[in-house]
């Protein structure tokens, strides 16, 4: 599962060979490279050492009514997002659908994926079948 994490609005790379200990609720004793932190978090902030940092956590699975999509206009095409098997179709050519509806699942390292129309409009192609394996960025299915 690819995420792009943020702090401050800069995009973080995670740490190496990390390990997290939740100490407890949302207290956690991180340890890398010979050095420890006392992270606490919440919703949308978190706390090392005493440095507080607002964060938000970019999901490219999840559909976001306020992206570009969303108003778009012509053809859409649904991508896969990392390589995968496909596990389930969830409507046919022609059907009409609605911005964040569901329409494949994919299933990748060993979690199911539901792919989702950014825009409302009709189904005109669907490239793939159930059990096809798929690299990232293929062409699942055409929305108009």
């Amino acid at each position: 599962m690819s995420r792009t994490i943020r702090i401050d609005g800069e995009v973080i790379e995670p740490l190496q060979n990390a390990t997290a200990v939740e100490v407890e609720p949302g207290v956690y004793s991180v340890l890398s490279a010979g050095r420890s932190w006392e992270v606490r978090v919440t919703a949308d902030e978190i706390t090392i050492d005493g440095h507080r940092f607002r964060f938000e956590v970019e999901d490219p699975r999840q559909w976001k009514r306020s992206g570009a999509g969303a108003g778009a206009q012509g053809r859409t095409a649904i991508l896969a997002p990392m390589p995968g098997k496909i596990v389930r179709i969830l409507v046919a050519v022609g059907d009409e659908v609605a911005a964040g509806q569901g329409i494949v699942v994919v299933e990748a390292m060993k979690m199911q994926n539901e792919m989702k129309a950014a825009k409302a409009g009709r189904v005109t192609a669907i490239e793939v079948k159930e059990n096809d394996s798929v690299t990232a960025g293929a062409v699942l299915a055409v929305i108009e």
